[in-house]
């Protein structure tokens, strides 16, 4: 059983071209993480042949009430639009659109029984547009140290809204960054979201560069997921303490397991 490693072009090489990023995990024989799709050529992008694994799934938009609702319902049908020119087929939410420096554009501190039952009702019209185009959807946790007032940003949070929804067209993003930071206990977190989990996404804490550079153990994570039964994907979203190609030998050392 091996995972399906990737990981996120954006915060590698940063002075290389996109297509050269996804050229090169490709190379590597991973899969390649993307953020905005509009912010790229996709018709380069395509050209690679690279294995686009996940990609953000809405440029604007919320999820706890109407106006906002409406908007990232728009938003996810554009982008899964533009996605299809690199065979993308799963996208990730979070409970708002993020600003400048991941800044939440939408804040709040406390979540009301409304905004839940808006937030379930967003959901499922997102698994409807997923279930139409054949396609799955991640809610990923946020830290909100880094992330100040984000809406269901907690892993408490994102784990109640899937599991409440409960359908297969979305899943858990569990970063495992954002955890470490704002709950901790992360081989416990895993068995709690692994019915639900569609990805896995690591980083190292302190400074969110690869497994190998802070504090947590990944190799223990990863034996845990194992004995799970988790093989799905699992991806990096780090940025490289030093050299991108020493960061991925540790990722991928990190997630090869005998």
């Amino acid at each position: 059983m091996a995972f399906k490693l990737a990981a996120c072009a954006e915060m590698l090489w940063s002075e290389k071209p996109i297509e050269w990023r996804a050229s090169r995990l490709h190379e590597r024989g991973l899969g390649v993480g993307l953020w905005n799709l509009p912010d790229h050529d996709l018709a380069k992008l395509a050209k690679t042949g690279a294995n686009f694994t996940i990609a953000n799934g809405y440029v604007h938009g919320r999820l706890a009430d109407s106006e906002g609702a409406d908007m990232l319902l728009s938003s996810a049908a554009q982008v899964i639009e533009m996605g299809k020119r690199i065979s993308v087929d799963r996208y990730n939410l979070h409970g708002t659109g993020l600003g400048d420096g991941g800044i939440p554009i939408w804040q709040h501190e406390v979540i009301t029984g409304d905004m839940w039952l808006k937030a379930q009702e967003t959901l499922h019209r997102i698994c409807d547009l997923a279930e139409a185009e054949g396609v799955t959807f991640t809610l990923e946790n946020l830290n909100l140290l880094d992330h100040p007032g984000c809406p269901f940003g907690k892993t408490e949070d994102v784990l109640a809204l899937v599991s409440s929804v409960n359908r297969p067209q979305l899943r858990i993003n569990l970063d495992l960054y954002h955890t470490q930071i704002g709950e901790g206990d992360l081989i416990r977190w895993c068995e709690k979201c692994l019915p639900w989990i569609g990805e896995v996404q690591v980083a190292d804490n302190p400074g969110r560069c690869e497994p190998g550079t802070g504090e947590i153990a990944y190799q223990s994570i990863a034996h845990a997921l194992q004995e799970m039964g988790y093989d799905g994907p699992v991806g990096l979203e780090a940025f490289a303490q030093s050299d991108p190609e020493v960061a991925l030998d540790q990722f991928v050392s990190a997630f090869t397991l005998a």
